[in-house]
């Protein structure tokens, strides 16, 4: 059973994505679930012992936010980058900040830190 009626793909709670160690800090990482037809892309960006998750979608165009480099980050590492177009959104809470998406945001997907494992919350 997966974690949304809407997208059977969505990871249930207590899904474990990755080891923390796998994921640089500060730096990003993404992930891909299939269930039937249903895709679930999301990523998470760690800083320090700081994780976020969202799920991988523009909101301005709906496709994944890496491309093809598969970097969610800025060079600098201070905000999430959408490669399609150069939009700019704030790492905590995801809210647009600069690009053709003013007064939208990245949709959140809970993570957190169990035991050295990043999981679904």
């Amino acid at each position: 059973m997966r974690g949304d009626p809407d997208n059977p793909a969505r990871p249930v709670a207590g899904t474990s994505l990755c080891a923390l160690d796998e994921i640089p800090s500060p730096g990003s990482k993404g992930f891909r679930f299939r269930e039937g037809e249903a895709l679930f892309a999301g990523f998470v960006v760690r800083q320090g012992e700081r994780l976020v998750g969202y799920v991988d979608s523009c909101p301005h165009a709906g496709w994944p936010l890496a491309g093809f480099a598969g970097r969610y980050l800025t060079r600098e590492n201070d905000y999430i980058l959408c490669a399609g177009h150069g939009a700019l959104f704030q790492i905590d809470g995801g809210a647009c900040v600069a690009g053709p998406c003013p007064g939208q945001a990245l949709t959140a997907w809970p993570v957190a830190v169990r035991d050295g494992q990043v999981v679904t919350a």
